[in-house]
């Protein structure tokens, strides 16, 4: 039986996609300043394309080191990983539409041994850890450099003429109706199917342009730009709305496929600059631009409310000459929009540039930066300069809920029910019941227990007394000779991140 949250989304959409607007300047989020922030997003990249290290590996191995890399990022405070699963319309999941990586396997459409599905057990890691996982594709791109060659299933060999050749990459044509059509066949096939958290996708639209080479796309241009009015003069215009439809079909597929699951995007850091636009309101920064370069207009995804979550990749260092980090990241800030604004941040060079603690301080005073996506995780997990030790011992010494997503759902669960202790074989356990299932999102989908003296007040704003961030219905209570009483509090929190009331219970430990 579908849930009422489903039902109400289909018939939202179904009166008006931008009514997703409407929500989202309702409930704007405000970011929790200071070191102590009891929200906030905090997400790890982990690549697979170029990187060599997977398709060594045997499958027994390749668990090893998931888990391995999953127990460090978790110690580091991460509580979301966006994992790369369609590096050139290919798949790190079993798939019917797209052929195994060759990133993974080492060969395009070689399956593994035992048909081992990375996604589906990285998904059963992570939320064994309650770290959410985000599938991150990349929309347009089938090869990296145009060498790769195809399996027989690619869709390229069916259908060679929606694709162009630029800079040696073999990409989707974004102006065909039916590459879209593809891309959300695609998306639609992994919600359906795996239970991700949300879909990601970073910054590659319309490619980087390469040396004034113009983009081969007069074909699709001829066939659906020219009748509709668009001449060579606002050829631009008509390539952004490509991209603008892909976003909100996207956005369409997801709601009305599995309503809960996010959509995010990590454009490139610099949406326009200022000497670009007539009324000045771009960054003052002289770089690439997403609007005008990419044809990726974020931030009209962000006030339609097609995207959950916007991740801009400021990865430059605080004084660079042409996209200084703090002019970039003070422009994000105030063109939020009312939406989720985390910031990616490039640990190698910030760690390089001894900026980490600069910058950390400053986005947590910033009102409406909600959170971090670091790149790459391997730069974490090689502990560069010390940033994952900076991580545990400072900026992430206490756990972080995700910020809720109150546009989609604002209600919280019901609290737990029949909190109490018992003596069990597995020692001292506190336990509770709650209202739960998979497929209906505003029931419990995981706990937090705080714990408190009995001299000090139940504040659960305060994340240095959250103990434990669980999906089990129960806590191993630190037991030691029942000398000491404290107030134990189980909130329970749904799959949006509304957290309920608490249910306290004395303990004596």
């Amino acid at each position: 039986m579908r849930s009422t949250l489903y039902r109400l989304f289909i018939a939202i959409f179904c009166l008006t996609i931008t009514s997703c607007s409407t929500l989202r300047r309702s409930s704007q989020p405000i970011a929790q300043q200071g070191k102590e922030a009891k929200r906030e997003f905090r997400g790890a990249w982990i690549q697979t394309a170029f990187q060599g290290e997977y398709k060594s590996m045997t499958p027994a191995q390749m668990r090893k080191d998931f888990i391995r890399k999953l127990n460090t990022l978790q110690a580091c405070g991460i509580n979301a990983i966006i994992f790369q699963v369609r590096p050139e319309a290919d798949a790190f999941y079993q798939s019917d539409i797209e052929p195994w990586s060759r990133f993974f396997t080492g060969e395009q459409g070689r399956a593994p041994e035992g048909n081992f599905d990375p996604m589906a057990f990285l998904i059963e890691e992570c939320h064994k850890r309650n770290m959410e996982f985000h599938a991150w594709l990349n929309p347009y791109r089938a090869s990296t450099a145009g060498n790769t060659r195809f399996a027989a299933s690619h869709i390229y060999h069916r259908h060679p003429e929606w694709f162009v050749t630029y800079n040696k990459q073999i990409l989707f044509d974004p102006g065909l109706p039916e590459c879209r059509q593809f891309i959300c066949r695609v998306v639609k096939d992994i919600v359906s199917r795996y239970d991700v958290d949300a879909i990601h996708m970073d910054d590659y639209f319309y490619p980087y342009p390469a040396g004034g080479a113009p983009f081969p796309d007069e074909r699709s241009f001829r066939k659906y730009g020219v009748p509709k009015g668009y001449t060579e003069a606002t050829k631009g215009n008509w390539r952004r709305q490509n991209v603008n439809t892909l976003i909100s079909e996207l956005r369409r597929t997801i709601l009305l496929t599995k309503p809960w699951v996010r959509f995010g995007i990590s454009p490139f850091g610099i949406y326009r600059n200022k000497k670009s636009t007539p009324d000045g309101s771009g960054s003052n920064t002289n770089g690439l631009q997403n609007y005008d370069d990419l044809y990726a207009d974020v931030l009209h995804w962000v006030k339609q409310g097609w995207i959950d979550y916007n991740i801009p990749q400021i990865y430059w260092e605080i004084g660079h000459s042409a996209a200084d980090y703090i002019t970039l990241i003070k422009w994000w800030d105030k063109n939020a929009n009312g939406g989720h604004l985390y910031i990616g941040q490039d640990v190698d060079r910030t760690m390089k540039a001894d900026q980490l603690t600069r910058k950390m301080r400053y986005e947590r005073a910033l009102p409406h930066v909600l959170g971090n996506c670091f790149w790459p995780a391997n730069e974490i997990l090689w502990n560069n300069k010390g940033v994952a030790d900076s991580l545990k011992q400072h900026y992430h010494r206490y756990p972080a809920l995700i910020p809720a997503y109150t546009h989609q759902h604002d209600r919280a669960p019901e609290k737990v029910k029949g909190l109490k202790t018992e003596w069990t074989a597995d020692g001292f356990l506190l336990h509770w019941k709650a209202k739960q299932s998979p497929t209906n999102p505003e029931l419990a989908n995981y706990f937090v227990v705080y714990r408190f003296r009995m001299d000090e007040p139940i504040d659960l704003s305060n994340p240095a007394k959250i103990v434990s961030i669980t999906r089990n219905t129960w806590y191993s209570l630190p037991y030691d000779h029942g000398q000491v009483k404290y107030r134990y509090v189980v909130t329970a929190v749904d799959r949006f991140h509304n957290e309920s009331q608490g249910k306290a219970k004395k303990v004596k430990l």
